[in-house]
């Protein structure tokens, strides 16, 4: 029901991304932020999904129409290592940001394992974003100033998660609640990217209970 469109970057320069709009006009707005894979059809289904919750949700494409396959970690690396987070984040993300402020009051961010990181960035550092979810995703120790978040959080993980480990996310909480910022986490007995129903990891009542929770927060923060 989405379709695929061109928006400026902060700088001017044009990028893509993947639009699914309400049925209503200044719907709240998302940005829907892709896994080391691209911009995946799951991802662009997600876009879908939240348009008929009443969003307006836009998928930045990071990786500019590379598209990794599922079964290829190897390249799905090197894609992700090749990522420029900072420009991605000050530039691509916060121009969509932009690009969604124009109709929408309130613009939301909810990020998938890298997005997840993405997501978390985005929310310290992009002044339009009202509100912001990680699915099993975090950025590098110290990449990261929590002063600087300053919107509410709420973060997804898994109890199985052998790269953002039970550990890791019990400091990052930690490190929040000693900030006093306004976040709630949420743990699954599931396997990283449990979300992803194109994947053998999905896991469909721990998917349903994230989005029932995700829904809930945006209604209680972009409404």
């Amino acid at each position: 029901m989405g379709t695929r469109i061109s928006f400026s970057r902060v700088d001017g320069k044009k990028t893509e991304g993947y639009l699914a709009k309400a049925g209503h006009d200044h719907a709240p707005g998302v940005l829907v932020i892709q896994e080391w894979w691209g911009l995946q059809d799951q991802i662009k289904g997600v876009c879908d999904r939240l348009a008929l919750a009443g969003y307006d949700a836009l998928a930045p494409d990071l990786y500019e129409g590379t598209v990794v396959p599922y079964h290829d970690h190897a390249a799905a690396n090197l894609e992700m290592s090749s990522l420029d987070f900072q420009d991605a984040v000050s530039q691509t993300v916060r121009g969509a940001a932009q690009y969604l402020t124009k109709s929408n009051a309130k613009v939301g961010i909810v990020g998938f394992c890298m997005g997840g990181a993405v997501s978390l960035l985005a929310a310290a550092h992009v002044p339009e974003i009202t509100a912001s979810i990680s699915f099993y995703g975090m950025p590098p120790a110290g990449a990261i100033d929590v002063t600087k978040l300053n919107v509410p959080f709420e973060g997804h993980y898994s109890n199985s998660d052998d790269y953002i480990t039970p550990k890791m996310v019990d400091d990052f909480e930690t490190e929040l609640k000693r900030a006093k910022k306004d976040a709630a986490f949420y743990r699954y007995d599931a396997d990283h990217a449990f979300m992803n129903e194109q994947r053998d990891v999905h896991d469909r009542a721990a998917a349903e209970l994230g989005w029932q929770r995700m829904l809930g927060f945006w209604k209680a923060h972009l409404s």
